[in-house]
C-alpha cells in the first residue's frame, strides 16, 4: 500500500514534533492507535498492516517486533541492501539512515499497524518533523 503524502501521529506522541501547520498547507495529520511519535507516509514508500493473531505465535510484542524488522532485513538482502537494527529504537537501518518505521498496536494479542519501508519517497518530507529516532 502506497500513501499519499500524510504524518501520522502516535498514541503518546507530541504534537511539537510537527514542524509546520498543517491547515495553511493542505497536509493531513492524522492521530492513530499505533506506539512511536510522528511519522510520514508518502509516495514511494511502502507500507504494510499485517494483521495477526499472536496468540497462535508468541505472546510477546518485543518479539513481534523483532519479527517485522527481520522482513525488512531479509527483502533488503535479496536487494544485496544489508539492514541492521539499533538497540535502543525500533526499525531498520541502512548505514546511518533509517530505511523502515515500525509502529504497531495489539488488542487481545491481534497486530494493528505495522512497517513503512522507504524505497524511492521524498525524505524531504522527513524535513517538516522531528522522527521518532531523533529525540
Amino acid at each position: 500500500l502506497q500513501h499519499p503524502t500524510v504524518y501520522t501521529l502516535g498514541r503518546g506522541s507530541d504534537p511539537a514534533h510537527v514542524k509546520f501547520d498543517a491547515e495553511s498547507n493542505g497536509i493531513h495529520i492524522y492521530r492513530t492507535e499505533r506506539g512511536g511519535e510522528v511519522t510520514c507516509h508518502g509516495p514511494g514508500q511502502v507500507v504494510m498492516y499485517p494483521i495477526i493473531d499472536l496468540r497462535r505465535y508468541h505472546r510477546d510484542l518485543h518479539w513481534y517486533l523483532y519479527q517485522l524488522e527481520e522482513v525488512v532485513i531479509r527483502a533488503l538482502e535479496t536487494f544485496g541492501i544489508e539492514g541492521t537494527r539499533d538497540d535502543e529504537h525500533t526499525g531498520v537501518w541502512v548505514g546511518s539512515g533509517k530505511i523502515a518505521a515500525v509502529g504497531i498496536n495489539v488488542t487481545r494479542w491481534w497486530s494493528m499497524h505495522g512497517l513503512a519501508l522507504n524505497v524511492n519517497n521524498d525524505l524531504r518530507d522527513f524535513e517538516r518533523i522531528t522522527p521518532c529516532m531523533a529525540h
